[in-house]
């Protein structure tokens, strides 16, 4: 009997660490974006709707993203302009271009990985992080520039700006081989999004952290 104060407390530490993390995405954009999870599906939020996401701790290689331009049916069936996943719940990753809110929870330390990503290009404003602000490394991050009317000509798709890889698909935009570094189409997305992933190796100026357990928000135009 007398183990299981400390049973108990080890019981409780457990489930304190490991519960599912909250995500609140909300739509502030003054038009209707279909949000879109990997894992979690995918939902229609018209202006200041807000869709609650629930992930299991241990959830790694996830992302967030919104649809813009978007038709379907009545039985979900339909695409999207820009981040189209295959129908209203998705069956796959966005196409680009996609603003990408990405997460891995419980990782290394039980930390949370999240990031802000145009490695896929850009189409929506965002905002992402911890929905208390704690400050240091787990913080909110923010891509609120006008990329979408400043992109480079060459970038330039309806409804957002493209990532160069999916645009040229040469090694030194995609870095799918060996090292590879900034480019000058990185550096516009670096240069307005100082905190968000530019290139597939951007990983020091763009991946941060949070204690695992933290919930979290993502807004589309902040």
């Amino acid at each position: 009997m007398k183990y299981l104060p400390t049973l108990s407390l080890i019981i409780i530490s457990t489930l304190l660490t490991t519960r599912a993390a909250i995500f609140e995405i909300r739509n502030n954009c003054p038009y209707t974006v279909w949000a879109a999870a990997s894992p979690g599906g995918g939902r229609q939020l018209n202006r200041n709707d807000v869709w609650r996401l629930y992930a299991a701790p241990g959830t790694k290689m996830a992302r967030i993203w919104g649809r813009t331009g978007c038709n379907f049916d009545g039985s979900g069936r339909g695409s999207c302009k820009t981040g189209d996943c295959g129908g209203l719940t998705c069956t796959h990753w966005g196409s680009p271009p996609n603003t990408l809110a990405e997460y891995a929870l419980n990782q290394y330390n039980n930390l949370d990985f999240f990031d802000i990503s145009l490695v896929d290009g850009f189409n929506i404003p965002m905002q992402f992080g911890p929905t208390n602000n704690v400050g240091g490394g787990c913080r909110l991050l923010q891509c609120a520039a006008n990329i979408n009317g400043e992109c480079p000509g060459p970038l330039r798709v309806p409804g957002g700006c493209n990532n160069p890889c999916t645009t040229f698909r040469e090694e030194q935009y995609c870095c799918n081989g060996g090292s590879c570094g900034p480019t000058g189409y990185s550096r516009f997305f670096k240069d307005r999004c100082p905190t968000s992933y530019s290139y597939p190796k951007d990983d020091a100026t763009s991946t941060f952290t949070c204690p695992g357990g933290t919930n979290y928000k993502v807004v589309f135009c902040p």
